[in-house]
């Protein structure tokens, strides 16, 4: 039993309002299948007041510095074999951090750097297309903007895409490993080949679970779109198997998890996206398939 102050439970997930690291240091060696999650992106938003909250940031150095006992932790649960992917993009420079107006910061190459410190190995980037007419009427992108093409385009830059970036843990000889597998019935060549691109143009930056709070439920500032989360646990876990999120925030990873069979863990460090968390995962367990369910779907 991990020791922290406010959790929830189901019979299929167990959800932890506090500090990631201190709760996943208190999860067992390899005990998780997947881990699937959004980052705080090092400062660009910020969730709390809280100290532990990365998201609180000075810069990128300092985030680093804590996401980095993450890495960590996350390697050390990690059966042998398995994956972790997480949702990034790239930073804005912004006039405050360099006296003007440029540039970008490579943020998954950093979070590239910071997993394969901690021991994993990078695996796979899977570029996910976003529409730059959304992003520049959302953020008024002084390079988006067409005025800027007209006045001098060098200013001009395209929009940003958001990426998957998966990291392996490799097992060793002597290791038992769990591969996930999958039949042509559950996994058709078509879906395959759709999903094995290099770039996914077809999520929908929409689909978030913000669409059904209840309310006076607080509005979370980006949850993770449920078809990236949907994707990920399809291709790299099996039925029953172990989903873990250190950002959980309102329960999106865990929603899909239960949604497709599986269990979940979750942490979270502010306690009203815990609290709205709960009621998801709770709703999503009562309407998951049971594991003999899929068992007689894939036999039939």
């Amino acid at each position: 039993m991990v020791d922290c102050l406010n959790a929830s439970y189901g019979d299929r997930f167990a959800a932890y309002h506090g500090d990631c690291v201190e709760v996943i240091s208190q999860l067992p060696d390899a005990s998780v299948h997947l881990s699937v999650f959004s980052p705080p992106f090092s400062g660009l938003y910020v969730y709390s007041d809280s100290i532990a909250d990365m998201g609180n940031s000075a810069d990128d150095e300092e985030f680093f510095k804590h996401y980095s006992f993450l890495a960590r932790q996350l390697y050390r649960v990690t059966k042998p074999g398995r994956l972790c992917v997480v949702h990034c993009k790239d930073l804005v420079l912004y006039k405050t951090q360099t006296g003007f107006d440029a540039g970008l910061r490579d943020f998954p190459g950093m979070l590239v750097a910071a997993h394969k410190e901690a021991g994993w190995t990078f695996h796979s980037r899977i570029t996910v297309w976003r529409c730059p007419v959304r992003e520049m009427t959302k953020t008024k992108a002084h390079g988006l903007l067409y005025k800027q093409l007209r006045t001098d385009s060098t200013f001009s830059r395209q929009g940003l895409p958001e990426y998957m970036m998966v990291f392996r843990k490799w097992a060793r000889e002597e290791d038992a490993i769990e591969p996930v597998t999958h039949t042509a019935e559950d996994f058709p060549l078509e879906q395959w080949q759709k999903y094995a691109s290099p770039v996914w143009m077809d999520t929908r930056e929409t689909n978030v679970l913000n669409a059904i709070r209840a309310p006076g439920d607080e509005k979370h500032i980006c949850p993770l779109p449920l078809d990236l989360i949907e994707r990920s646990i399809k291709l790299y876990s099996n039925p029953n198997d172990v989903v873990l999120s250190p950002f959980m925030g309102i329960g999106s990873e865990g929603y899909g998890a239960l949604k497709a069979g599986r269990r979940f863990i979750g942490t979270e460090l502010k306690e009203e996206y815990w609290r709205q968390a709960t009621r998801h995962l709770t709703s999503a367990e009562q309407n998951a398939p049971t594991l003999f369910d899929q068992l007689m779907g894939d036999a039939a």
